[in-house]
C-alpha cells in the first residue's frame, strides 16, 4: 500500500494553480472539469511527475471552513512538504512574497517552517538535518 494522491481544500482553484505551480514549482498533472467551475486539479512535484499527486479540492464543502479555520487558528498545518534545506526555500519564498507564520526551527533532527498559501491552509515545510 502507499499513498497516490491526497488532498489541500482551496478556495480558487485558478489561484491555488498560480500558487502551486509558480511560486513553489509544482508541475500541473491533471486538469478535467468535474461540473460547473469545478475541476479535478492535480499538480506534482517537478522532481518527481509520476509521484504523488497533490489534488487542488474545492472548498464548497460546508465543514471544510469551520475546520480550516479551527487549524488555522491553532497553527497547525493542513499538509507538510519536504525540501532539501528550510533555510534556503524560506529565503526563496519569502523573497517571492510568501507570508510564513512560522520562521525556521529546529526541532531535534528536522527544521520546520510554515507559510499561508493564499488558498486557506497553512502549510509546513520540513527538511533533515
Amino acid at each position: 500500500m502507499k499513498v497516490r494522491l491526497t488532498s489541500v481544500f482551496v478556495d480558487d482553484q485558478a489561484k491555488a494553480l498560480r500558487f502551486y505551480t509558480e511560486i513553489l514549482g509544482f508541475v500541473k498533472k491533471h486538469d478535467v472539469p468535474v461540473g460547473g467551475t469545478d475541476r479535478w486539479l492535480t499538480v506534482t512535484s517537478a522532481d518527481d511527475p509520476d509521484g504523488v499527486e497533490l489534488l487542488l479540492e474545492p472548498a464548497g464543502h460546508p465543514a471544510v471552513k469551520p475546520y480550516r479555520d479551527a487549524l488555522a487558528a491553532d497553527g497547525i498545518p493542513l499538509a507538510q512538504f519536504a525540501v532539501a534545506d528550510v533555510r534556503a526555500e524560506y529565503e526563496r519564498l519569502r523573497g517571492l512574497g510568501v507570508r510564513f507564520t512560522q520562521e525556521p526551527l529546529e526541532t531535534g533532527p528536522v527544521t520546520t517552517a510554515v507559510f499561508d498559501d493564499t488558498c486557506g491552509n497553512l502549510i509546513q515545510l520540513a527538511s533533515e538535518l
